[in-house]
């Protein structure tokens, strides 16, 4: 149920079902969070709060929403100040795993239950295409504003397989012990230095096919 189809008091009731949803995942974590704990929290009946959201993966999705929301709100105005394509993308990678730094404790959880590729909370998701969507609007911005010279179908094509490069740094940033995950820093650090090295290539004739080719099938991993 979409909140522009409620009335005032309803938007209020399912902000506040929301709210509490989001309280609980970021403190107790996603196998913790019952719709029925929700609901106590809420200050509303578990029978209104499934009416609302139909099940706890409907709120998961509000609180991938939120996490997308909040990334663009920090990382748009600092693209602002870059003009080089790897800044730009450095801009938009770091400032995702930064804004999740709140939720660090409890993402074990949530990785856990989406790992599964018919899991409906999978970023890959069916269910997960609208905070999907939102990341890959930040990464198309930060390179439809960059200063380079990639083929227009190079450049067409980065975001989405840089998407699938970015939950691959975030699952190892979930799980890195090291002093404030420095070993993910130094692997997103080489990892753009790599691609500032490869980039300029794939106007060559040679490997411009061959690198449109790649591209395409890591973002098929999306499919």
């Amino acid at each position: 149920m979409f909140s522009s189809d409620l009335t005032p008091k309803a938007a209020q009731t399912r902000a506040r079902i929301r709210d509490a949803a989001i309280a609980s995942f970021i403190e107790r974590g996603y196998p913790d969070t019952t719709l029925r704990l929700i609901a106590t929290e809420a200050g509303v009946s578990v029978g209104n709060a499934y009416y609302y959201f139909p099940s706890k993966t409907h709120l998961v999705q509000e609180l991938y929403e939120q996490v997308q929301h909040d990334h663009a709100e920090v990382a748009t105005p600092l693209l602002d100040s870059a003009t080089s394509l790897v800044d730009r993308l450095r801009i938009v990678l770091e400032t995702g795993l930064t804004n999740l730094e709140r939720y660090r404790n409890v993402a074990p959880g949530f990785l856990s239950a989406m790992i599964a590729p018919d899991s409906p909370i999978n970023p890959l998701s069916r269910e997960s295409s609208p905070a999907r969507d939102l990341t890959l609007e930040l990464l198309r911005k930060a390179v439809s504003g960059a200063q380079h010279r990639l083929p227009d179908d190079i450049a067409d094509r980065l975001p989405d397989a840089v998407f699938v490069a970015y939950l691959g740094l975030v699952l190892r940033w979930t799980y890195d012990d090291s002093d404030g995950q420095a070993r993910t820093q130094r692997l997103l650090d080489t990892a753009l230095k790599l691609l500032a090295v490869a980039l300029p290539f794939t106007r060559m004739p040679g490997v411009h096919g061959v690198a449109r080719d790649l591209l395409d099938q890591v973002a098929e991993v999306r499919a």
